[in-house]
């Protein structure tokens, strides 16, 4: 799970996010999000520091979920992290 939470930090601080960022604090964000929710594609929002929010794209499966990408929204200022790539 190291090697998960790692990836998930780097590809936020090489997005530009100006904070501090724990993997394990996002990946269980997530997780908390999407307990309980049936199969399927979902967008959840969740507030970061400053002005910042992010938005996990998510789909769900049985026995696991995939986070496609997360929007990193700044005021009108939005990028898109891609975790498929």
């Amino acid at each position: 799970m190291d090697e998960i939470y790692r990836i998930i930090e780097e590809k936020i601080k090489a997005a530009g996010y100006p904070y501090e960022v724990d993997g394990k604090a996002v990946y269980d964000e997530i997780c908390d999000e999407i307990e309980g929710k049936e199969n399927g594609h979902y967008i959840c929002m969740a507030k970061q520091e400053g002005n910042i929010h992010f938005e996990y794209h998510i789909e769900i499966m049985d026995e696991e979920f995939n986070l496609a990408g997360i929007n990193m929204v700044d005021g009108d200022k939005m990028t898109y992290i891609d975790f498929d790539k």
